[in-house]
């Protein structure tokens, strides 16, 4: 079954260069979206229009959606997938590098989110994903106190644009993904799979493929929610 909810609708991806970011930009150009990528350094991805700005800067971030509204129209699907992942024990974090990491998974955003909810509410549609982690929810199993809190702060955020958006046809639900095959799990090391009770990593398309869910017209129902993706890494 093809997904309805997606043909001719403006559609932006942030940290859309690599892993869960690109696959999901694909998953929605492929839906019949018309898809913005947004990075640091411009997405090369096909069928999407690749935007560089740091989602940190607000300034940056009003460019780069003026320029996608010039280009393709009002967002109407906001992915909120950028994010840092650093390894440091909590005694050694210093105040730069938990800013850093409140900054890009927190910060970046609320910038964007607030930058695309006025336009979903004039058009009375929207659809705001946000990207989390397990972390977020148990505070993570190595050394990430920042960004498990910065993570759990992004799911919350998107708790509250769902409670504040409701009446306005906007709904916003978060991700909690876990031990996914990208980039991200190289500072984990080999063998992590044993973690999981299903007995192998996630990857992008199982996360790409949720997010278009909850970014289709087949979820209406459904705001406010922190929906867990982990391959059973949290049954207890």
């Amino acid at each position: 079954m093809k997904l309805d909810g997606f043909e001719g609708r403006v559609a932006l991806v942030t940290g859309a260069a690599q892993g869960i970011g690109r696959k999901t930009a694909e998953t929605f150009a492929a839906l019949g979206a018309r898809v913005a990528g947004l990075d640091l350094r411009e997405p090369e991805v096909d069928a999407v229009l690749g935007v560089a700005a740091d989602v940190t800067d607000q300034a940056a971030v009003d460019a780069a959606f003026t320029q996608v509204e010039a280009e393709l129209g009002p967002v109407e699907l906001l992915v909120l997938n950028a994010g840092i992942f650093v390894v440091e024990p909590f005694a050694t974090t210093t105040l730069a590098q938990w800013q850093r990491s409140l900054d890009v998974n927190l910060t970046g955003p609320f910038l964007c989110a607030q930058r695309a909810l006025p336009h979903m509410v004039a058009g009375g549609y929207g659809r705001v994903v946000v990207v989390g982690s397990s972390a977020g929810i148990n505070g993570g199993k190595n050394n990430c106190a920042a960004y498990a809190a910065s993570k759990a702060g992004v799911m919350c955020l998107a708790k509250s644009i769902a409670n504040e958006y409701a009446s306005t046809g906007v709904l916003a639900n978060a991700v909690a993904p876990t031990l996914i095959d990208t980039a991200m799990m190289d500072e984990q090391g080999e063998g992590m799979e044993k973690l999981i009770p299903l007995g192998r990593l996630g990857t992008p398309e199982d996360i790409a493929d949720l997010i278009a869910y909850l970014s289709s017209a087949h979820a209406g129902y459904i705001t406010g929610e922190v929906v867990d993706i982990n391959g059973g890494f949290l049954v207890h």
